[in-house]
């Protein structure tokens, strides 16, 4: 017989404090806006890879710049997906690092469930794909990574759509569920997708990457020192072998988070993050994207064939399925395994939308694609079509859910839009009780 809830049980995907969701709901509104650039870039790269003017996209993602003695020679899609990304991974490693110092995560009960939704979320997806291309031949599971990874910038702008009235708890959960996620993300291409290891240059990444630490500590932010820092680590990862979105990361995290001296204004990685969060949602990922999608749906190698690929099948199912029942089924785990319960305002319902929508793995699930496969080959095709459908259908899917959630959220209408008493903070993060009826049970 389960043991009802009391005022002590721990409440999963309960409300965090106010200026957490005032935080969250700033990049909430920057993700929201560059999901739709991301999402036009990658349907202008799909109708010009698809139309008759398709060689000179080819050319274009093909067309070499850097200085050949450095090993920066690169594509224009090269340097989409070594450098830029780097971006787009430096803004998840401050945010995750926030989360972790500052946010509302800093106390573990929190971060148990995110942390356990987004392993869930990477482990079954990636057991279907094995799944489906156990009997394909070794160099097809080395894609098992693909549907592991949920694209932040698509699955808030999808969200961000939807929402009015939803909680403010499920907006946390999906984006540090997110951040966690690509994390992990980077950790599996460090180890698994690095073929070959140059030390030296590795080696020497740690001096600059030391004086960075140095400065930034210190609550150095001209960019005149710091950039140069940054970009010289960035250029030593990529020489050492190791995926050059390493050294974001690592950059990320070398920023403290917390001010020397407390007083007014953001410390120094909150102030970081506004200035490259969009640079990275509005401009680094939709430029990946449009050199990373451009594949083409017709003849031989296109649409009919990689639908009997069992790469492509196992990404679709990986990312529709997978995502579902992995962060879905962590989730239920994590409360029936602790004392914890939903919080009041939340519904299983809820869970299950957000599930689906973490089954939208669009930017690194398409860059471990190109790692797995190589950048242009019939297998990384199929992936791309894999990854598109995929993605597309949790979007939908999850719409359809989250839609109906919020008409329900919209009827009881929900206190946290409201306050009462005009000082600026909702009452119900000032500890004033919640009405029943904005209950979603």
């Amino acid at each position: 017989m389960a043991t009802p809830p009391t005022d002590r049980t721990p409440r999963l995907l309960s409300r965090g404090s106010w200026p957490e969701a005032r935080r969250i709901g700033d990049i909430l509104r920057t993700e929201t806006v560059g999901g739709m650039l991301l999402l036009a870039a990658a349907v202008l790269a799909l109708v010009w890879a698809n139309s008759p003017w398709s060689e000179a996209y080819r050319r274009l993602g093909d067309l070499t710049l850097g200085p050949a003695g450095l090993h920066l020679d690169l594509t224009l899609a090269q340097w989409a997906a070594d450098g830029l990304l780097a971006v787009f991974f430096f803004v998840a490693g401050l945010e995750l690092k926030r989360e972790f110092v500052a946010g509302d995560l800093r106390e573990p009960r929190r971060a148990l469930l995110p942390v356990a939704a987004a392993l869930g979320g990477m482990a079954v997806p990636a057991l279907i794909f094995t799944a489906f291309n156990a009997g394909a031949g070794g160099e097809a599971l080395r894609g098992w990574a693909i549907p592991t990874a949920t694209d932040i910038a698509f699955a808030l702008a999808v969200l961000g759509v939807i929402n009015t009235h939803l909680p403010a708890a499920m907006r946390t959960f999906l984006l540090t569920l997110a951040v966690v996620d690509d994390l992990l993300a980077i950790v599996i291409i460090a180890v698994f997708y690095t073929s070959s290891l140059h030390f030296g240059p590795l080696l020497l990444a740690l001096a600059p990457l030391a004086l960075f630490t140095v400065l930034v500590q210190r609550r150095v932010r001209s960019w005149w020192l710091l950039l140069p820092l940054a970009a010289v680590t960035w250029a030593l990862v990529h020489a050492s072998g190791v995926h050059a979105t390493v050294a974001g990361v690592a950059l990320g995290f070398a920023v403290p988070v917390l001010r020397r001296r407390p007083g007014p204004g953001p410390g120094l990685a909150e102030h970081f993050e506004h200035r490259f969060r969009p640079l990275s949602a509005g401009v680094a990922v939709p430029v990946f994207a449009f050199f990373a999608a451009g594949v083409s749906v017709g003849g031989a190698s296109g649409l009919g064939a990689s639908l009997t690929d069992a790469v492509t099948v196992g990404v679709l199912v990986g990312l529709v399925v997978g995502k579902a029942v992995g962060v879905f089924g962590a989730t239920w785990l994590v409360q029936r395994l602790t004392r914890a319960r939903l919080a009041e305002e939340i519904d299983w319902w809820d869970v299950f939308g957000l599930a689906l929508l973490a089954g939208i793995g669009f930017t690194v699930s398409l860059l471990i694609g190109e790692l797995a496969f190589g950048a242009g080959s019939a297998r990384d095709d199929h992936t791309k079509i894999g990854v598109l459908l995929g993605s597309l259908l949790s979007a939908l899917l999850a719409t359809a859910v989250l839609r109906a959630r919020n008409r329900h959220y919209r009827r009881v209408c929900t206190i946290e839009e409201r306050d009462s008493d005009a000082d600026g903070v909702p009452d119900v993060y000032q500890g004033r009780d919640v009405p029943p009826s904005v209950s979603g049970r």
